[in-house]
């Protein structure tokens, strides 16, 4: 066949369509791609015989099918590609965190650094905001008791324990997951 005649696509899109198929699977390995593929190209070369007389449509019609398994196998590149250096990325981050882990120890943690930044945060807190906070962390008493004892509502009880602990957060965003542990 040299010409499409679109009257007869039907049995042209028939007697090519499992060749174009096995041709587009054979590099995809995906059936359902392969299928996409080897319809779209039988459309396109369909829709140029509409325009344009095709002298060799076998010819277009492997060019058409190679040009989609390739976008097909690029794209698939790309996204390995990606899916590796996500990989790569996140084995580093773990094993990061993994080695953080293993380097705290607990005995230490409220040594030097840690201890001096919250005691500097501590001191820069209003007093009403400091005592509560240590009341409620460092004397473990209850919200409902701390509020007895200073003559407040439980509600101002939590407002100056969360304004404390925002700015302990700031100034230990280095150590916050052992902070958050250790003080939350």
């Amino acid at each position: 066949m040299n010409t499409i005649d679109p009257l007869s696509f039907k049995d042209f899109y028939t007697s090519f369509y499992n060749r174009s198929f096995l041709f587009a699977k054979s590099y995809v390995h995906d059936d359902s791609v392969a299928e996409d593929i080897a319809s779209e190209a039988l459309i396109k070369l369909w829709e140029m015989s509409k325009s344009q007389k095709i002298d060799n449509p076998k010819f277009i019609l492997f060019t058409l099918l190679k040009h989609k398994s390739l976008d097909f196998l690029k794209h698939e590149a790309v996204k390995q590609k990606s899916l590796n250096h996500l990989t790569y990325l996140g084995q580093r981050e773990l094993e990061i965190r993994i080695s953080t882990l293993e380097a705290s120890n607990p005995e230490k943690i409220f040594e030097s650094d840690i201890q001096e930044i919250i005691q500097a945060t501590l001191i820069h807190l209003p007093k009403q905001t400091r005592e509560i906070f240590e009341m409620s962390r460092f004397q473990n008493k209850e919200k409902k008791e701390i509020a007895e004892i200073l003559g407040i509502t439980v509600k101002g009880v939590d407002y100056h324990i969360s304004k404390a602990l925002k700015a302990l957060k700031n100034n230990l965003k280095d150590y916050f997951p052992i902070v958050m542990f250790l003080l939350f």
